[in-house]
This record gives C-alpha cells, structure tokens and sequence, in this order.
C-alpha cells in the first residue's frame, strides 16, 4: 500500500479559461509553484476543484497531469467521491490505474445516508482499492455528518481506510478521534482556521484551501505546529486570519479563485451553477492579501 504522510496537502483549484474550458497551462504552473512551495501533496479533483462540474475526460486529464507533475516531489491524494457507491468506487480504481498516492473521498452529498449506511459505503469502496482512502467530513456542504463511532469502526475493520480530514468545525471532535482510533490513523483539518487548535488536540496535518493562495506561509504554520513551536505558529495564524476568513464568506472556490486571479495565478472564472466573488467580497480578500505583504 502506498503510503499518506502528515503535513499540508492543497485542494487544488481547476482552473478555467474566460470560455469555461480547462486551463491546463495555468494547472501545471499551479502545480510547479505548489512543489517549489515545499508543499506535502496535492488533492486534484476534490470539491475545492469542482469536481461535480467536471467531465470524465477532464477528470482523468487533471489527475494525470497531477501525477505526472509532481512525481516523487509531493504526494497526489486524488479526489474520488460521489453521492453514488458504484461511481465512487470506479472513480476510485480509475485515480489508482492512474497512478496517485490515495484517494480522498467525501461523504455522499444530498442522499443523507445513515451511519450505518456511511459504513457501508466506505467499507464497499476499501473492498474495490488497494489505495489508501482518506474520509471526508464536511457537513456544512453535504448534510450528513461522519460520525466518530463510525470513524471508529471503519479504522477498524478495513486497512485502506487510514484517515480523515476533518471539517465539521467541531476541535473536540479531533480529539475523540485521537483518543479512539488507531495511533496510525491520520487526522487532517479541514478548515484552514482550524488547523492550529487541531494540531494541538492530536490532528497530523491540513487539508488547505489557502495553501492555493499562499502555500509557503500555510506550510510554514502547519510544519510549527507540527513541530511544537507553538508561539511562531501563533504568530503566522493570526497574520493568515484575515485571508482565511475571507476565503469563506462565499461557498468555496468563488473567493480563492478570485483570490488566485488577483494574483495573476489563474483566470477569475468558475463554473455555473456558482458565479464570481461580488464586490464586497473581493475588498475583503484584496485587504487581506494586502496585510500579508
């Protein structure tokens, strides 16, 4: 089994042209400036990518790329889930045939499946991968919640399964987490504003959605923590803080992306049913971009 490392792994946006299509040239220039970055791993392909809106072809073109590009430089934890099993899994095999690291996967959106149900779910697609799976808790987008004694059992009974990013807003449940899984099960924070607290209860690491914007300052927070040097991580939290919010006040990825475009990284575009950052939005994301320079 390949294995998933603690640190800062960016959910990649896929960036657009002004026409709606797939920039790949602005995709491989992400991905070079996130490895020159220093940066744990790539998540292609993940919800902070539009995934939903994205098309088989251009699905299987980003993980490549993705692969392709950081190859022994970071690691690539593809996002594979669905609200339907039998796709997740095929994403899944197919993210494995293509060669990433691990697969990450959401809990299925709109369906509000039971826990049982989630158990089930996630045991069915471990049976179908060799590649190490990463849960993904994030309520507030799906509307259903990952329970911890469903957590528990998962790590549990299936050894793909090797951990979570958690992204329920809730520090204490990182701690339960800790204290009730495996010491060799990986908890990730979900929540870039988080993942100091989080790193002090027991998380290994972040799943970032700021590290598209700024990734050398966010591995720089997260490698403190990590580490222990808890007033430097301190220090850069509270210097982030006005661009983590920002990045937020929208449904993610309208404020990154704008956030991205205004520093020339990629076209200000994404795809329907979302819509570009309104004027207070980019204020506030121009402001906080300013206090960190």
């Amino acid at each position: 089994m390949r294995h998933i490392q603690p640190g800062t792994y960016t959910a990649l946006v896929t960036p657009f042209t002004t026409q709606g299509d797939l920039d790949k040239a602005a995709f491989i220039k992400l991905i070079q400036h996130q490895i020159n970055s220093k940066i744990t791993g790539l998540v292609p392909c993940g919800t902070t990518g539009e995934s939903v809106t994205l098309t088989h072809q251009e699905r299987q073109w980003i993980i490549q790329a993705t692969v392709e590009h950081a190859q022994g430089k970071a690691l690539v934890l593809a996002g594979t889930g669905s609200n339907s099993t039998a796709q997740t899994i095929a994403y899944t095999k197919e993210a494995e045939q293509l060669g990433a690291n691990g697969a990450l996967i959401v809990t299925p959106y709109y369906n509000k499946p039971t826990q049982e149900g989630l158990y089930q779910h996630y045991k069915k697609i471990s049976e179908h991968t060799k590649l190490p799976i990463i849960l993904y808790n994030v309520p507030g987008r799906t509307g259903c919640d990952l329970q911890a004694d469903t957590v528990v059992r998962l790590a549990r009974d299936c050894a793909n399964i090797v951990g979570i990013k958690e992204a329920a807003g809730l520090v204490d449940r990182v701690a339960e987490l800790k204290t009730r899984c495996p010491d060799s099960f990986l908890i990730f924070s979900g929540d870039d504003g988080l993942a100091l607290p989080m790193i002090t209860v027991g998380a290994q690491g972040l799943i970032s959605v700021a590290s598209n914007v700024v990734p050398t300052k966010v591995v720089q927070l997260v490698n403190n923590a990590l580490k222990g040097h808890l007033e430097e991580a301190k220090t850069q939290h509270l210097q982030l803080r006005a661009l983590f919010f920002a990045l937020f006040v929208e449904s993610n990825p309208i404020p990154v992306k704008k956030a991205m475009s205004l520093l020339g990284l990629i076209e200000d575009t994404v795809r329907l049913p979302l819509w570009q950052a309104n004027d207070k939005t980019t204020l506030l994301i121009q402001d906080a971009l300013k206090k960190l320079h």
